[in-house]
Parts: structure tokens; sequence; C-alpha cells
């Protein structure tokens, strides 16, 4: 099971909204197919572990291990417990039982009837863990929200308008290794969120230029539409949603999709809901503060990943307040990074 969790890693950022399985086939204490989810909308883990057994004749006498329970129902691709059934794999060992609605124990049920032997909860900590995006999207109804920022080491998120260029442009507090590790993230997450005060200030891209993988959705908070055309953000170049209060129509830009917020209601618990309804299971939040402290004060994030650059600022905008010890901490190179998990 810890090698199927391994497997499914690898799936990170390519599968969502499906979860990233991992799946393994073993005859005689030896793997002999190997498989995890495919890019959202091809095959998944089950199918390819079992298209990965070179000799099919062993399947009858293997036991498959699987994160997640198979699929019971015709989606995008075939159901996996139908599958399971045909090649006669006389015993299934899987980590969790699926929460969605269209599965929810109907696959376990499939193969105990088609006469496998099931057991369930192997390693179900370590799944849950592993499949913690998909949980929060099927179980809190919620994407999986990690908030991200960088402070200076008496405790700033960005510098006062006297520190800065005329240009807007980003002001970095971190190293160049945090700044890549941050684009690995967004490459792993579905959609990435900044408020608008963030982007006036700072004109970002928020893509994945120094790292191999796919950009996120862009969501810009933009309550009246005061963000200039001519910003990164609203090039067109990927997915963007802005939230906003503005209902004229004849304000939105072209090729960039729009979702009305009460900005003077709670806004991380409308948030969430918008996200929910696009079927995006994770949020990465860059900021700024008040965006920030927005989803802390609403008790609506699961982890926050806070990197303390080597630099001082005397005056500027304080980060955000948080309240708890972090579950770690790692230095990279002149920065620390701390993570914190909201159990």
């Amino acid at each position: 099971m810890l090698r199927c969790i391994q497997l499914g890693e690898k799936g990170l950022g390519s599968t969502a909204p499906n979860p990233m399985v991992g799946c393994v086939i073993v005859y005689q204490d030896k793997i002999i197919g190997e498989g995890y989810t495919s890019p959202y909308g091809e095959a998944h883990a089950e199918v390819n572990a079992i298209n990965s057994v070179q000799n099919k004749t062993l399947l009858p006498k293997s036991t498959l291990y699987v994160t997640l329970e198979p699929c019971s129902h015709f989606g995008k691709t075939p159901p996996c417990a139908d599958l399971i059934a045909k090649y006669k794999i006389p015993e299934v060992v899987i980590g969790l039982k699926d929460p969605h609605n269209k599965v929810a124990g109907k696959g376990i049920e499939k193969l105990k009837t088609s006469g496998c032997n099931v057991i369930v909860g192997v390693l179900a900590v370590e799944c849950q863990l592993h499949h913690k995006r998909f949980l929060s999207f099927q179980e809190k109804k919620r994407p999986y929200i990690i908030l991200k920022w960088a402070e200076t080491q008496d405790g700033f998120i960005a510098p006062d308008k006297s520190l800065r260029k005329n240009s807007p442009e980003p002001f970095w507090i971190t190293n160049p290794h945090s700044k890549q590790l941050v684009h690995q993230w967004r490459s792993q997450e579905q959609a990435i969120l900044v408020g608008t005060n963030t982007v006036l200030e700072d004109n970002p891209k928020l893509t994945t230029r120094n790292w191999k993988g796919k950009n996120p959705v862009r969501v810009i908070m933009d309550k009246s539409l005061r963000i200039p055309t001519e910003f990164h953000v609203l090039d067109k170049s990927v997915k963007t949603i802005i939230l906003t209060e503005t209902k004229e129509k004849s304000k939105y830009l072209n090729g960039l999709d729009y979702e009305i917020i009460d900005f003077s209601a709670p806004l991380a618990s409308q948030i969430c809901k918008t996200f929910h309804k696009q079927n995006i299971t994770s949020i990465l939040v860059e900021g700024g503060a008040q965006t920030l402290q927005t989803f802390i004060d609403e008790n609506l994030w699961d982890e926050a990943r806070v990197f303390t650059g080597s630099s001082t600022f005397s005056k500027g905008v304080l980060a955000p307040r948080m309240q708890g010890i972090p579950v770690s901490r790692n230095k990279i190179v002149s920065d620390t990074l701390s993570i914190y998990r909201n159990d």
C-alpha cells in the first residue's frame, strides 16, 4: 500500500478533479503490475496497473492493492470494478472507501458479488493524507485550501510604498530556491488565488515559469474591476476567473470568466462555494495579507506554508496573524519554511 501511495503521487497536478490513485498487483509476493491515475479523462490507476502485467494468466492468482475504492460507474472511463472482475482477480486490498456518492461502497459490493475477497482500511490514515484534496472536496464540499506567504524577519509581508519602485512589480522577500519551490506548488494545485491589491502592487503572472508543469487556474478578486487590462493576470494566456461585485457585463473582457460574489459578506465561504461549483478541488492562496487573513478568520484553510526570509522592512504591510505551532520547519538556503496544518 505504501508503494501504491508512492505511485499515486505521480498524478499530483494532472488528475484533478479525479483522485490521484495508486495501484499495485502482486503475485506470490512479487509486484507484477503497477499503475497510477492518468491525466483527467484518461485511464484510472487499476486499468494502468492491469495493462502493465505482461502475463495476464497470473491475474486470477494475484492480489490487487489500491489506495481508493475502485469505481463502479461509467464516467469518462468504464468502471474499474468491472475490469477487476473480468480478469478474475481474487483478492483486492483497499486503503479507503470512496466517499463520492456515485461510488460510496458500490465498488466494494460489486467486487464482492463477483467473488472477490475484499479488505478495506489498510494504511487508512496514510491514504487519507494522500487523498486530502479529493476528500476535502467530497466530504467538506469545498476545495483543499493551502495558504502561502513570505514574511520578513520583523513580520512584514510587503514593504512600505516608499521602498517600492514606481512601476508595479514583485518585491522578493525569499531567495530563488524558494521561488522555484512555489512554482512547483503551483503546478500541483488546480487554482491560485490573489486579491486586487496584490495584483496592483506586484503585477504578478501567477504561472509556473520556473517549474515544468501545468499552470493553475488564476482566480483574481477584483470587486470593482480596477485592474488595468494590460496587467499580466488579464492576458488570457491561462484560464482566469475574476471574482467581482460588478454585474455590468459590458465591463467584462472576452476570454475571461466572471463570478459574482458579495464583498460585504464573509468572502472565504463564498469563494469555497464558487470553487466547488467550478469542480476545483484545491486552491493555493498566495495573497495578499487581507485575503489570507479572510481565510484564517473564517477558519477555512487546511495548510499554511510560510517562508521567513533574511531581510527586514521596519515598516510596511504586516503578515497575517495565525495561531498554531508548525508541524515542520526546514531551511531553504537563507530562508526558513514553516508548515502549519489546520486539523
